[in-house]
């Protein structure tokens, strides 16, 4: 061959290389993938595939950008450490588009979340009439503040005294501080004002007749204890709700006396709701009530923002908009002062449309989007990108669509190949896995049954080649031929959530019942905000579980508590000595063990606590046994090892066996009971909650898309797991778009016809079979298509 025809040296790095991959549990793996061609990612949940893909691939290509920042600049950035990985060639850098849930905050929207916001500000204040400002002027996130008084400068050699002020005109609402909504305390659910404070009128939860709470104000001195409280004078009845802190001697001990709001503000509103009692948190939801606030009416904006405004509309108005009706009004500026402004704004609203989330606002916050919407907003940004031969990896990017909307989402993901990028993609749903150039299966369990590589090839070969994946990759579940017959009904009157419209639906009770719809056509508007208040309800949503290195799921299913007590009762010590928390934990890593050895902007080392070899408990403590283990070895337990433990002879623990059962009933029976939560994957965390909220008191269970993360494989169980719930008496209402879910209900709710304000309807009720009958439905027809009718 002449040179001429010979490749340049620098066309040949057409793979990248993961030679020996050891992070969680993957065992040596070896993989090379084409580079500008799409791979598919597959497995069932927990077999690795994160691990390989994000932990390994996309971990290292961001430690390794961070490192071409100076030292100064890597000091502010996340440190990462080096995965555990022998060879890593050929990548190139990687933009991770996850299904991380944004912020919570009232004051994140997806207008903040995005530029959106920023640009409409900068509109605002160059066109709006009047003018009232800056682009702050336009934020809710910017409080209005002045000050003024003396600087001293010093001016050739002398000090000179100046005075100076400054104002800052920000948009924020004074009286929500730019929230939307305040809160107000129902006073009738504090106290009954027909009894005496002595007659016990108080009915706070912690404030007893006698306790110090309560002598706190029966001996106060403030008003007379023996008087019913709707007699006080407004003196009185001031000082005993609102009084400012105020020093005293009660019952001849210094005490600080309160009143009663303030009081109870600071005790029990100022907490994190998911840390409270049960009864403390059922307190709260009665006596606290949030209410749109009465000055910005809820746009979060003051009086000067929303009277400013261009053709009519406020800044106010055009966030509220559905977002595809204000790329139409955008569309309709024309002034040349601002063009490339309005140009990218432009752009910017017509990724949201295409990418179809056209159906959102701009002022809806960000924390109400599910995982899939969160991480279609985070793709906005990278689709009008002119950058090529960058890797984008993406986590299950067709969670939360329904059938009709994957179409949409794979032809973005090729264009995003067609531009010369190498897209990995971590997926279950068949319709996605078609679309691959390129197969990764790993496999073949979960845990430590995984984290090898079962097959890489076209999707056509992994068909055939008699993997898991590959079996189930044609699966159609089939209509079921006979369905139940309720029980009862859930009455919803008149839903007005979002953009439900005057919804009126009965649900039915002692049957699966699913309610499905296109992405944004108001299903969760239905089933988690329209409830009647006092249904029987328990919600297991799509929230991720909050846990450190310390949590593990033996600590998180309350399953340690049974363990401790019955370590504890076997050896004559107290239980506190068998958590590694508490006093059972190793003085040297103080039961974590590990040891980290915090490098400043390098990444921080963590060596295997040499005390504890890692077990994190003290030598003394791993003296006593139970049933012939230590508390280690029971933590290094798998579920399925465990529940036989515990299940008979002398390490008989009922309690404990009871919570085995149910984690291995959700499909869990491969976890280990001391790994740590956060090596857990999203499929996996959703179903330990599931098997928390298994033995709640609760006979209607609402679940939010239970087969996310979920292999095909894993979906059959899925769906005997809800058989046996609805047949052990419970009511089961699943929010889903898998087919599998559809076939297998008895009874189906379809939202539509289209998504935001061209949903919020009901547009068919009834048995799956009649669905694919009659096909009224985009679901009916992706339906009737994947079950063969």
């Amino acid at each position: 061959m002449d040179d001429a025809t010979a490749p340049h040296a620098a066309d040949s790095h057409d793979l990248i290389r993961v030679h020996g991959a050891r992070e969680n549990n993957l065992k040596d793996v070896s993989v090379e993938l084409p580079k500008r061609r799409l791979t598919v990612f597959t497995g069932v949940s927990g077999s690795g595939k994160s691990s390989l893909v994000f932990d390994t691939i996309a971990a290292e290509s961001q430690r390794l950008i961070n490192e071409t920042y100076s030292a100064f600049v890597q000091g502010f950035m996340p440190t990462l450490a080096r995965p555990e990985v022998d060879v890593l060639d050929g990548i190139t850098t990687a933009i991770i588009v996850d299904q991380q849930r944004m912020g919570a905050d009232p004051r994140s929207t997806v207008g903040t979340a995005t530029d959106a916001n920023a640009m409409l500000r900068i509109l605002f204040s160059r066109l709006g009439k009047p003018h009232i400002g800056s682009p702050k002027a336009y934020s809710f996130n910017v409080a209005s503040i002045s000050g003024a008084g003396a600087v001293t400068v010093e001016r050739g050699g002398q000090q000179v005294k100046e005075r100076r002020s400054f104002s800052i005109t920000g948009g924020m609402c004074p009286r929500c501080e730019g929230r939307g909504t305040v809160t107000d305390l129902d006073l009738t659910q504090l106290f009954d004002d027909s009894l005496s404070l002595n007659e016990g009128a108080l009915t706070v939860p912690g404030y007893k007749t006698g306790g110090w709470n309560y002598r706190l104000y029966t001996e106060s001195g403030l008003y007379d204890p023996d008087k019913p409280i709707r007699r006080f004078t407004e003196r009185e009845l001031h000082d005993f709700l609102y009084r400012e802190p105020t020093r005293m001697k009660i019952a001849g001990i210094n005490m600080t006396y309160e009143g009663l709001v303030p009081r109870i503000q600071k005790s029990m509103l100022a907490k994190d709701k998911e840390g409270m009692q049960p009864h403390i948190r059922a307190f709260v939801d009665r006596a606290v009530t949030f209410t749109v606030c009465p000055e910005c009416e809820g746009t979060q904006l003051t009086a000067a923002a929303r009277s400013s405004k261009i053709d009519g509309v406020s800044i106010a108005d055009a966030c509220a908009m559905q977002i595809s009706d204000l790329a139409e009004w955008v569309r309709g500026l024309a002034e040349p002062t601002v063009a490339p402004l309005l140009a990218s704004l432009r752009h910017t609203l017509e990724s949201f449309v295409e990418i179809g989330l056209g159906y959102l606002s701009l002022d809806r916050p960000a924390g109400t989007l599910s995982g899939g919407e969160a991480q279609r907003v985070k793709m906005i940004r990278h689709l009008g990108s002119s950058l090529t031969d960058v890797t984008y990896v993406f986590d299950e990017p067709t969670i939360g669509l329904h059938p009709h909307d994957i179409q949409r989402m794979n032809e973005l993901l090729l264009r995003l190949r067609d531009k010369g990028n190498t897209v990995l993609v971590v997926e279950h749903k068949p319709e996605a896995i078609a679309i691959a150039d390129h197969v990764v299966d790993l496999g073949p369990g979960a845990g430590t049954a995984g984290g090898t590589v079962c097959f890489e090839g076209t999707v056509e070969e992994l068909r055939a080649s008699g993997t898991l994946t590959g079996r189930h990759l044609d699966d159609r579940a089939a209509v079921k031929d006979t369905v139940r017959k309720p029980t009862g009904a859930l009455e919803i009157r008149g839903a007005t959530t979002h953009n439900l419209r005057d919804v009126d639906v009965d649900i039915p009770l002692g049957v699966l019942c699913v309610v499905t719809g296109v992405a944004g056509s108001g299903k969760s508007s239905l089933v988690h905000g329209s409830m009647p208040s006092g249904a029987d309800v328990v919600s297991i949503d799509q929230t991720p579980i909050r846990g450190s290195r310390r949590s593990n799921p033996a600590t998180y299913t309350g399953l340690l508590e049974p363990i401790r007590k019955a370590f504890a009762k076997a050896n004559g010590v107290k239980p506190a000595l068998f958590s590694a928390n508490s006093e059972g934990a190793c003085p040297t890593c103080n039961g974590a063990g590990v040891i980290y050895t915090d490098l400043a902007m390098m990444a921080g080392v963590a060596t295997t606590c040499e005390e504890c070899e890692g077990k994190r408990f003290q030598a003394s403590v791993l003296e006593y046994t139970f049933g012939g283990r230590d508390i280690a070895e029971v933590l290094a337990m798998s579920v399925t090892e465990a529940e036989e433990f515990f299940a008979s002879g002398e390490a008989r623990v009922p309690a404990a066996h009871r919570i085995l059962e149910r984690m291995s009933d959700v499909g869990l029976g491969y976890l280990t009971l001391g790994q740590p939560l956060t090596t857990l994957s999203g499929g996996e965390r959703q179903r330990l909650k599931l098997a928390t909220h298994m033995a709640d008191k609760g006979g209607i269970y609402v679940l939010d898309e239970p087969t996310t993360g979920l292999h095909l494989a894993d979906v059959e169980q899925l769906l005997t797991l809800l058989d046996r719930l609805v047949d052990s008496g419970k009511s089961v209402i699943v929010v889903e778009h898998h087919q599998a879910v559809m076939a297998h209900a008895d009874w189906i709710i379809d939202l539509g016809p289209g998504a935001g304000h061209d949903g919020g309807r009901i547009v068919f009720e009834g048995t799956p079979s009649d669905l694919v009958e009659a096909r009224p439905t985009l679901t009916g027809e992706h339906l009737a298509a994947y079950v063969g009718a």
